[in-house]
């Protein structure tokens, strides 16, 4: 079954759309407990005075959000390029199976080739066989050898 949606640049006024969406991808990845942002925060880092980050919409003919893909710009000191990082990609479920992702993807693909960039790359959770079978179709290599590092919360204040 096909849907018509089309792709589009988030713009001021996205952002409760972008927020729900995002609630909803944290409840499929069972981290529902690690949103603690809001929708006004989003806001000012997508829209305000320097923006962080970039997002793409996936939206139906009567205006619904379908999905969207943030992302924002990383620096490769082996390519001595710029490249784009996925954050995430969240296909509503109703939507799925319908090419959304596969669109959305691709669009942020063609902006990093747009802008020149040398490489796109974001993380799959590895119990999402699903996500990584679809990014590797999609041409992606899942790389064994690296894990991701974090410092956040508590520990992040005295780091």
């Amino acid at each position: 079954m096909t849907m018509d949606f089309r792709i589009r640049e988030a713009h001021p006024g996205d952002e409760a759309a972008l927020f729900s969406m995002i609630r909803a991808l944290a409840r499929f990845e069972r981290l529902e407990h690690a949103v603690t942002g809001s929708p006004e925060e989003l806001g000012r880092h997508l829209f305000g005075e320097r923006p962080l980050v970039e997002a793409l919409i996936a939206e139906a003919a009567d205006g619904a959000a379908l999905g969207f893909a943030l992302f924002f710009g990383t620096y490769s000191t082996f390519l001595t390029r710029p490249g784009l990082y996925l954050e995430d990609l969240f296909v509503v479920p109703e939507a799925r199976r319908r090419g959304i992702g596969t669109a959305l993807l691709r669009a942020v693909g063609r902006l990093a080739r747009e802008r020149g960039l040398a490489r796109l790359e974001w993380a799959v959770l590895d119990w999402n066989g699903a996500a990584i079978a679809f990014y590797e179709k999609m041409g992606a290599t899942v790389l064994p050898d690296w894990r991701i590092c974090r410092v956040s919360g508590p520990a992040f204040d005295t780091f």
